[in-house]
């Protein structure tokens, strides 16, 4: 068995975020897990797919989290059988990104995800992005299984923030910031990705139940 390599994270705070654990009946069915057996969703997998850590991602991460939770109050949440509804197009604020990470972990969709095997575990056309109804931050969950549905806002401005940011953001993107204002940005820029994880602000989400 060869050794499995592992990630080596700059910030610590990472490993102590609550993993997100769904059951996925296609991955039982194509032998890939055993029935009893959970998919385990860690906020670095968010990471790996976005190819980086913001305040986006990390509001991903934790708006599905919080979908989960309340639409599945006493059980484990079946990836595969949820759908979403961006309230926006793909091209808002990060409508975009943010999307990606919700379909990671719930199975959802565009037209592009899987279309099923018979008229089974389909995801396809799972997520679609509602322009009409457009409101930002905004995301509808919905359990295909009894159709309730639940809304997550998120409120990114909310987010507190200390010392100058968007100068020291500036400074590295055109290559002019020292190696220790270099390290300040991260600094900053990491902080208020934990504070989203961690929600160190109030009503940073909203929660509404609409069934």
């Amino acid at each position: 068995m060869c050794e499995m390599a592992q990630t080596r994270w700059k910030q610590l705070f990472y490993d102590q975020v609550e993993p997100i654990k769904l059951k996925d009946p296609l991955a039982v069915f194509l032998g890939a897990v055993n029935e009893a057996e959970e998919f385990s969703y860690t906020f670095t997998d968010a990471i790996k797919l976005a190819g980086h850590s913001c305040p986006a991602v990390a509001g991903a991460y934790k708006i599905t989290q919080k979908a989960l939770k309340a639409l599945y109050p006493n059980e484990t949440p079946i990836r595969g059988e949820i759908s979403v509804r961006v309230l926006g197009s793909a091209d808002e604020a990060a409508n975009g990104p943010v999307s990606q990470v919700i379909s990671l972990i719930t199975g959802a969709a565009t037209g592009t995800g899987f279309a099923g095997l018979g008229s089974r575990f389909a995801r396809k056309d799972k997520l679609i992005f509602d322009q009409k109804n457009e409101e930002p931050g905004a995301f509808i969950f919905t359990r295909d299984d009894n159709k309730k549905s639940v809304k997550i806002t998120y409120h990114p401005e909310r987010i507190p923030s200390r010392g100058d940011l968007s100068n020291l953001l500036t400074k590295c993107i055109v290559d002019t910031a020292s190696p220790k204002q270099k390290e300040e940005f991260i600094q900053l820029w990491q902080e208020r990705v934990e504070a989203v994880l961690f929600e160190k602000a109030k009503n940073l989400f909203t929660v509404e139940k609409l069934n």
